[in-house]
């Protein structure tokens, strides 16, 4: 070998075996991808990725995903030899509490990850994401001579990855989109975590993704550094369709249990680590070994990557000589930060506009704010009609029009909220997705991990009970609400109004993290904005909406989204028994629950009899209600019939409450639950 190839070999060897090591060490983790995919990682970050160390966050680096996450001692290698503030000390306390190397990636915890991997597909679909933001923002700013944005997105996706049937969905949608700045490796390993794929895994990859529209490249043999370059070389010139680069390596390279599933998810142990490491010519001490000439040359990112920076700054430079207010949108864009005034145009319902279902209302509000918000951009999993999602006058997303706010995501839900994901951790937008909320079960894992990178979505999902109806109880969601709300750093939403549906997109714009919308497909009442405090009470997640005409209640009516105006009626229903009830509309548990605790008191003081009334079940309400109280809800699926009738089959009526009321205040010491 000469020695550049020298040089090469020991980088590589280097990324390998600072990751078993770790793995080692930790006596957890994953040292077969890291030993296998070394070499095209090397290549990717050594000779192509644009990333700046010393600024993990620069607006305009190459986005890598280890969709792959399992394979995180890899990316923690890079990490650490090109300069990344993350120490030796942190590769050492690998999978250990506090560290910030875990098990699988995490995006926030440790610079320079850009999406939280490790559930299969996900990070394949957040790449997705992220080079249709970048194909947007450069669209929508860049002027010929003046690029402000201008990179590309890489992945090194596993076998695994492109057996998840979202990194299908999301494949098919990245070449009918033509992203031609998207690039995956593909770690062709043929070995999964119970064997050889061939028992589950035959299909011809290749030719599947020829005819999703991706170029695809292929390296026979994954330590052919030479090829894997002119890959990626050939990927880059591809400009109207993504690139597929499929690697044939090896799980577990060099060790004694090379191509098995033995080399996957567990540590080497002392003697095949000892092995690997004299096969493949590796001092076997120290551990965590680095020489010097390999952490010189992977140093020189920081040079490099202090210079793609400054020369980008010198661009932005002359961009805000040549039109400063734009610069400024630009930036304010990329910082998350809305336009002042952005929501000065959501309208104010009355009842004489109504009834109105929240759908509806939700769609005014979108179209309301688009204009001056124009971070914001979304569409629907093939449903725009029915969750009135589009932006009136906006173009639509396509392999001919870059800069278009709908987005068409086909029949996907989950690539979908990954995808959104993907396209908010990129930065510079606010991305909106919408489904029917019985279907927010397809999307869960994406759902989940919105909340765990805390991604700013909005999640819009319509036909949210059992009101509407004849599609019967495949649509009718009832569980999905309480689902929802159990997500740790999820906001879920469900108003009660228009007027609510509105101060509820107020919300979700202004809330870091992800965000549901539940609204109704059935009209429902408005209520006046003018005799309700609807604005300010929505924005604490819950508040007083009719107070007891008669002083203190004898009972609380506590609702959300559509039963609210049920609840309304009941209590004066109530009242002409001489019951006073004071009606608490609560359209978001999680942000009353981040109230003082002296504002919910006042709300819902103890030692008053509350009932609970939402078309759902009734999982987890007794936190709000007590032992005392009642949950009037649906502990059952659904059924067929028009929405009014499936209500009062199932109790979601006036009288079901007026009576639930009288039986409480009659027999307070043996409550019932339906």
């Amino acid at each position: 070998m000469n020695d550049v190839a020298d040089l090469d070999t020991m980088c590589i060897n280097t990324l390998r075996f600072l990751s078993v090591d770790m793995v080692e060490k930790a006596k957890s983790g994953h040292p077969g991808l890291p030993l296998g995919a070394a070499p095209m990682a090397y290549v990717l970050w050594d000779r192509f990725l644009r990333h700046n160390p010393a600024n993990p966050q620069w607006a305009n680096r190459d986005r890598f995903v280890l969709s792959a996450g399992h394979g995180s001692a890899l990316l923690y290698s890079l990490l650490h030899v090109t300069g990344y503030p993350l120490p030796m000390e942190e590769l050492q306390r690998f999978r250990q509490w506090g560290s910030r190397t875990p098990g699988h990636p995490e995006h926030g915890l440790t610079p320079g990850v850009e999406a939280t991997t490790g559930p299969l597909g996900q990070g394949f679909c957040m790449a997705v994401g992220m080079a249709i933001a970048e194909r947007h923002l450069a669209a929508t700013y860049n002027t010929e001579k003046l690029p402000l944005v201008g990179h590309y997105t890489y992945g090194i996706a596993s076998d695994g990855d492109l057996m998840e049937g979202m990194a299908s969905e999301a494949a098919s949608l990245a070449g009918t989109l033509g992203l031609g700045k998207l690039i995956y490796l593909y770690d062709d390993n043929h070995v999964s975590l119970e064997g050889p794929t061939e028992w589950t895994f035959t299909e011809d990859v290749q030719a599947r993704f020829t005819a999703y529209n991706w170029q695809v490249l292929r390296v026979p043999d994954g330590n052919d550094l030479p090829a894997i370059d002119a890959a990626i070389r050939a990927a880059r010139a591809e400009t109207a369709r993504p690139s597929l680069i499929s690697v044939r390596t090896h799980l577990g390279y060099g060790s004694p249990v090379q191509d098995t599933k033995e080399a996957h998810g567990e540590p080497l142990g002392p003697a095949n680590t000892r092995a690997t490491k004299e096969k493949l010519g590796w001092p076997l001490e120290p551990t965590f070994y680095i020489p010097e000439e390999a952490r010189s040359h992977f140093h020189q990112a920081v040079d490099r990557g202090a210079a793609w920076q400054k020369e980008w700054e010198n661009l932005k430079e002359s961009y805000r000589v040549q039109d400063p207010r734009r610069l400024r949108a630009f930036e304010d864009q990329l910082a998350g930060v809305p336009p002042a005034g952005w929501d000065s145009d959501l309208p104010v319902f009355r009842p004489v506009d109504g009834p109105m279902a929240t759908r509806d209302a939700s769609q005014k509000a979108i179209n309301a704010v688009a204009p001056r918000l124009p971070a914001l951009l979304g569409g629907s999993a093939d449903l725009a009609p029915s969750t009135r999602t589009l932006i009136a006058g906006s173009s639509d997303e396509s392999a001919s029009d870059s800069r278009g706010r709908n987005f068409h995501f086909g029949v996907r839900e989950h690539a979908m909220v990954a995808i959104l994901n993907g396209m908010a951790l990129h930065g510079g937008l606010l991305p909106y997705g919408a489904t029917f909320l019985t279907f927010s079960d397809y999307a869960r894992g994406a759902l989940r991990l919105a909340a765990l990178q805390q991604t700013h979505i909005i999640l819009v999902f319509t036909h949210d009970s059992i009101g509407m109806g004849e599609d019967g109880p495949t649509h009718q969601p009832v569980e999905q609400l309480v689902s929802l709300r159990a997500i740790p750093g999820f906001t879920v939403i469900r108003p009660a109004d228009a007027n609510e549906a509105c101060a509820a997109w107020r919300l979700a714009v202004e809330r870091p993290g992800p965000t549901a919308l539940v609204f109704t497909r059935q009209k429902v009442p408005i209520l006046d904005p003018i005799s309700y405090p609807i604005a300010p009470g929505t924005r604490r997640g819950g508040y007083v909406l009719s107070e007891s005409p008669a002083g203190k209640p004898a009972v609380i009516l506590i609702a959300t989204g559509s039963e609210v105006a049920l609840a309304l009626e009941a209590q004066k229903r109530l009242q002409q028994r001489n019951v006073p009830a004071r009606v608490v509309s609560l359209p978001s548990w999680k942000v009353f629950d981040e109230q003082p605790r002296e504002y919910r008191d006042s709300v819902l003081p103890t030692g008053v009899l509350k009932v609970s009334v939402e078309a759902g079940i009734t999982l987890g309400w007794s936190r709000y209600v007590g032992s005392n109280g009642r949950s009037i809800g649906v502990d059952r699926f659904g059924a067929s019939a028009p929405g009014p009738v499936v209500e009062q089959e199932l109790g979601i009526t006036v009288e079901h409450v007026v009576e639930s009321v009288g039986r409480l205040l009659g027999g307070a010491s043996r409550p019932e639950a339906q």
